[in-house]
């Protein structure tokens, strides 16, 4: 199978920090990869040089084999590639369709100007979230009234209702409760199941060995190594976390 994205060589610096020194990563279409290592090993910058929000300094990156310049988010996500960052950057004071189409609203046109097209946004919304197996009673309700799990599932939701191929998950799991930890997990599963592909930064290895396909390991800007999931074990992982290239 073709690779959907392939980075290469991946470079970048902040001032006098290197935060990217060459780092590597793949992506194959229908695959869960997790992204895994210690606070500032460089999981981050290469996520944002992908999405656009960080663009690399080196490198190449390459879509369905073409080499691209992912300049801004506007342009990653022209190329499907969509991001959930930890703030989900929802609005409380709006419901969930408003949410779901938040600065790509849908539109009838009016005698003066185009008006937004309320209803419609609604019966996508709901459409979208049966798709994905989403279960919130009253779609009407404002965000600020949702659990930790339902706003994430909002978030990850809006990322894939406009032609997503890629969606990056910022550690979606994090500060829930097991049972809205569990429905993350199962939406997460979910979308592959829908033909996605997923990038899912973790620090939980338990989850990242349930749903995940492969495994990169992140150490001082570079990709230590990768595995598939059923050829490794926490204990290698965690060697490679913790020791970088040595330990492989």
């Amino acid at each position: 199978m073709a690779p959907l994205v392939e980075m290469r060589g991946i470079g970048k610096r902040y001032g006098g920090v290197q935060a990217l020194a060459g780092a590597d990563f793949t992506i194959y279409p229908r695959e869960i990869h997790a992204l895994v290592g210690d606070n500032a090993a460089g999981k981050s910058s290469l996520i944002k040089a992908l999405s656009g929000a960080a663009p690399a300094d080196a490198g190449e990156i390459r879509v369905d084999g073409r080499p691209v310049a992912i300049r801004d988010p506007r342009h990653a996500k022209a190329l499907g590639i969509e991001t959930v960052y930890q703030d989900l950057a929802l609005a409380d004071n709006l419901d969930i369709p408003a949410n779901i189409f938040l600065g790509r609203e849908l539109t009838c046109p009016g005698l003066l100007a185009p008006f937004l097209d309320l209803r419609r946004m609604s019966r996508e919304s709901e459409k979208l979230l049966g798709r994905l197996k989403i279960r919130i009673p009253d779609l009407r309700q404002k965000v600020r009234t949702l659990s930790g799990g339902q706003r994430q599932c909002v978030g990850i939701a809006r990322s894939v209702y406009f032609n997503a191929r890629i969606v990056i998950l910022d550690e979606p799991t994090a500060a829930l409760g097991v049972e809205e930890t569990r429905k993350v997990l199962e939406l997460v599963k979910e979308m592959r199941e829908q033909g996605l592909s997923v990038i899912l930064i973790s620090h939980n290895l338990a989850h990242v060995f349930d749903i995940c396909d492969r495994i990169s390991v992140m150490k001082t800007g570079i990709v230590a190594g990768t595995r598939h999931i059923s050829e490794t074990s926490r204990e290698e992982i965690l060697r490679l976390i913790v020791m970088g290239r040595e330990a492989a």
